[in-house]
């Protein structure tokens, strides 16, 4: 993986928690989004479908909730130095 990045110098990884809550928030958006108005629905076209998402943008955007972090700097910080930690181990066998 390391040879790969060294040949590849535009790539860069990011380490994103996976209970990131940023994250959380989009996929939950995306979740909701499927849940409650693709998966049961019929369209008939590609405008059809983008006709029925841009609805319910607007439907959901007409009393937001804004996102509230609640994550402790703390912990989150603890989370990425524990992921990088096991990143690197795993990958230092890859060399």
């Amino acid at each position: 993986m390391r040879k790969w990045l060294a040949q590849h110098p535009r790539w860069t990884f990011y380490f994103t928690p996976t209970s990131g809550s940023w994250l959380n928030a989009i996929e939950g958006f995306f979740a909701k989004l499927t849940n409650r108005r693709l998966k049961r629905g019929v369209f008939r076209s590609v405008q059809d479908l983008q006709a029925a998402i841009d609805r319910f943008v607007a439907v959901t955007n007409v009393d937001p909730k804004p996102f509230v972090w609640t994550g402790r700097p703390n912990r989150i910080i603890a989370a990425v130095k524990r992921g990088k930690e096991k990143l690197e181990s795993v990958h230092s066998h890859d060399c």
